[in-house]
């Protein structure tokens, strides 16, 4: 599965809910800022910008951009590190601050039905679009799962 399948597989409503999750100020913080905008061909960045950008960017997830995808991504995961380090510890992944050694096998910690009990955990306390998102970020990044993760009704 491609990342920008994730993105694809919840949806351009998901999509477009996502995007109006990033934090600008986080993009400065992290060093993202002029990445996006420059992945974005945007003369500026902002909330508004995002939001209006969102069919163009969409159109180029479709068609399998995969660099904007990893961009996006990682717009979303620095935005909502608070929740990234809920769920590790929820998970029982040794992290710091929502970040774990790249070279760390993280997979063993993922067991059986994680993906539903990590949902279960954390819908309430987070929004469902970004928990969903990072919940398929994690399966593909570390399990390199080949499937969506839908969570049961």
């Amino acid at each position: 599965m491609q990342l920008c399948e994730i993105f694809l597989g919840l949806g351009q409503p998901s999509f477009a809910q996502l995007l109006r999750h990033v934090s600008i100020g986080k993009l400065k913080t992290y060093q993202l800022f002029d990445r996006m905008k420059t992945r974005l061909h945007s003369a500026k960045l902002n909330s508004e910008g995002l939001r209006k950008a969102e069919p163009r960017l969409w159109a180029r997830l479709s068609e399998g951009d995969e660099d904007l995808a990893t961009d996006v991504s990682q717009a979303i995961l620095v935005s909502h590190l608070d929740m990234i380090k809920a769920v590790l510890d929820h998970l029982g992944i040794p992290n710091e601050e929502g970040f774990f050694a790249k070279d760390m096998d993280a997979s063993k910690y993922l067991t059986d039905g994680w993906q539903q009990k990590a949902y279960d955990q954390f819908k309430d306390k987070y929004p469902t679009q970004v928990l969903l998102f990072y919940i398929n970020h994690l399966d593909w990044e570390v399990a390199k799962a080949e499937q969506l993760f839908q969570p049961a009704a």
